[in-house]
């Protein structure tokens, strides 16, 4: 029942990942437990065959960590770096600054649990389609808070006394299942009177599984992967 961790590249879908996989393998029964959007990076587990892809949903589940880069005082329609930019960093004409600890109270009020409403670029269905089909039509859905938790919610990049924005900040997240980090950096710009998003992103746990372990796409073959496939992976009921 092979299971692999497989480190996501930039500039390719987790289904395309999937293909991919699926060439090396010989094996049509491919799935993943978790979606990387194509800007992302990092940790995927993939299972490989129809005993292990009925077990994914307890991998989907389970609680993810993250490295991301939030862009504050911009924005964009899909709150990430796929989209045109949108400048909402200044006031009355002039530049919104934010002090360290008004950062540090915006971003503890996104800590713990939480009720967070979806990005409309998602994959989320309502009335039988998803939310992203409808956004890229200009439709405009109100979607219902969901609850999460979020465990860390933690500044990684160097404080500043002040921050003039637009400007980019580091952060580690530790998180639920269902948990959109487009969307807390939308909440954390909203929380500070202006734009956010998700200019950068690298899941890097999954549950107690970490991305240093998985393999480079690029170096599987049919002839080796079988050799970082993961026997063992199978969650305790």
């Amino acid at each position: 029942m092979p299971f692999l961790l497989i480190d996501k590249p930039a500039g390719i879908t987790s289904h395309d990942v999937v293909d991919r996989l699926r060439r090396i393998t010989g094996e049509r029964t491919i799935g993943h437990a978790g979606t990387l959007d194509p800007f992302a990076t990092g940790l995927l587990i993939v299972a490989v065959g129809r005993d292990a892809t009925k077990h994914l949903q307890k991998y989907v589940g389970m609680d993810k960590e993250y490295e991301a880069e939030i862009r504050l005082g911009e924005t964009t329609p899909t709150l990430d770096p796929e989209s045109e930019v949108i400048d909402q960093s200044t006031r009355e004409g002039h530049r919104i600054i934010v002090t360290k600890e008004e950062l540090k109270i915006a971003i503890k009020a996104l800590t713990g649990e939480i009720a967070q409403i979806p990005p409309m670029h998602s994959a989320i269905k309502k009335g039988g389609k998803k939310m992203y089909e409808l956004a890229r039509k200009g439709i405009e859905i109100e979607l219902e808070p969901r609850p999460i938790t979020i465990h860390e919610f933690k500044l990684t990049s160097k404080p500043e006394v002040d921050y003039r924005l637009p400007v980019t900040i580091s952060v580690r997240i530790k998180c639920s299942s269902g948990t959109y980090i487009r969307a807390l950096a939308r909440d954390l710009g909203k929380n500070l009177g202006a734009g956010g998003y998700l200019s950068a992103l690298r899941r890097t746990k999954i549950g107690k599984y970490d991305v240093k372990d998985a393999a480079d796409l690029k170096l599987l073959a049919m002839t080796n992967w079988i050799d970082s496939a993961q026997n063992d992976m199978l969650p305790s009921e």
